[in-house]
């Protein structure tokens, strides 16, 4: 038998190498596959997110146009001007330019980090967005912690129990605060907490961020009170939807055979919550813990004006009511582009949590 005859018997060094290489090999072209699927899910995340931040800057622009109302008669103070100072008005802020030619400066300037100077305090947008952001932050911060927390911790110990007394009462609690308008909610706690109510004596300030005169640890201190009553509006108002969030993904999981699996083991039951139930449901509440600390840049504009906190919030009710058209649409535009980055980071962390996805 000649070895033409038989080519399967003659050894080829190539071929030997590579099946030489045998679990080793395959084990590389898997995770070369494998990265290059996740670097095509991070590319097209990472396109969309782009494509919205495009339309968020167009939208930004055009939609604030639409409410009534003329900066000018604003800068002007209600003071009886000229024809020829008003011009002067609408020539320093642009206002005199075709509705095309703003638009584009707006993009340009946007583009590079100039998001124009706000009409009535006469400062670069981003000054006073980068000097409102902290306060919100502080405030939208504290709360995001404790809700976030909060409703992870009930909604798990809801569905764990699910159709006991403390599943009922946790839950519908929960809709009933999340259903509450935030607004009516601060307000309801002013009157009682603040004003005080029949027996009931003020215990906190009615607004604002600080009393004033106070340094060191007795400022910090003071801040802290004034933070407790819009912190628990906020905390009130949005623990449910984590809580219902996480309790409906749990009970999801709660018919998997690995969780019998893992009972039959011998495991206690709280072990087997923690360690298996809980991490393969957590991909829902990633996502809203995401939009959730987006929203945290945002802050929240009627907790905020009803309190008078001063952070972004309030300053977008001020801007809305002028109407300062560059504070409007600069904030307009953070508040969105947070929300954005945040749910992509969320995107990108899921296959990280759970490798099917992304394939």
């Amino acid at each position: 038998m000649s070895a033409e005859a038989t080519p399967s018997l003659v050894e080829d060094p190539a071929a030997s190498g590579a099946a030489g290489s045998g679990p080793a090999g395959a084990g590389r072209a898997l995770r070369a596959r494998t990265t290059a699927a996740y670097l095509r899910y991070v590319a097209g995340k990472l396109a969309g997110a782009a494509v919205s931040l495009l339309a968020v800057l167009v939208t930004s622009f055009f939609l604030f146009r639409l409410i009534p109302g003329d900066p000018v008669k604003f800068m002007t103070g209600g003071r009886p001007v000229s024809a020829a100072q008003i011009a002067a008005y609408r020539r320093e802020f642009g206002l005199d330019l075709p509705l095309w030619h703003q638009f584009t400066q707006y993009c340009a300037k946007a583009l590079t980090g100039d998001l124009g100077t706000s009409y009535q305090f006469h400062v670069p947008v981003v000054d006073k967005i980068t000097e409102a952001l902290p306060n919100t932050l502080l405030l939208t911060g504290t709360a995001f912690v404790l809700y976030t927390a909060l409703g992870i911790f009930l909604g798990t110990r809801s569905a764990w129990r699910h159709g006991g007394l403390g599943d009922r009462l946790n839950t519908g609690l929960a809709l009933t605060l999340y259903s509450i308008p935030s607004f009516w909610l601060g307000l309801l706690l002013i009157i009682v907490l603040s004003v005080g109510a029949g027996p009931v004596p003020g215990l906190f300030p009615t607004g604002g961020m600080e009393s004033g005169g106070k340094e060191g640890f007795a400022y910090a201190v003071d801040v802290a009170h004034h933070l407790v009553l819009p912190v628990v509006t906020l905390v009130a108002v949005e623990y449910g939807q984590t809580l219902l969030v996480t309790r409906s993904a749990l009970l999801d999981e709660m018919g998997g055979d690995y969780l019998t699996t893992a009972r039959a083991k011998g495991l206690r039951d709280d072990l087997v919550r923690r360690r298996h139930a809980v991490p393969n449901a957590l991909l829902p509440t990633v996502t809203l813990v995401f939009v959730n600390l987006g929203r945290t840049v945002a802050g929240v504009i009627l907790v905020e004006t009803v309190f008078s906190w001063p952070g972004l919030g309030g300053l977008f009710y001020q801007a809305l009511s002028v109407p300062d058209l560059p504070l409007v649409q600069g904030l307009f535009f953070v508040f969105a582009s947070a929300v954005i980055v945040m749910n992509t980071l969320a995107d990108l962390l899921y296959p990280l949590l759970d490798p099917r996805v992304g394939r």
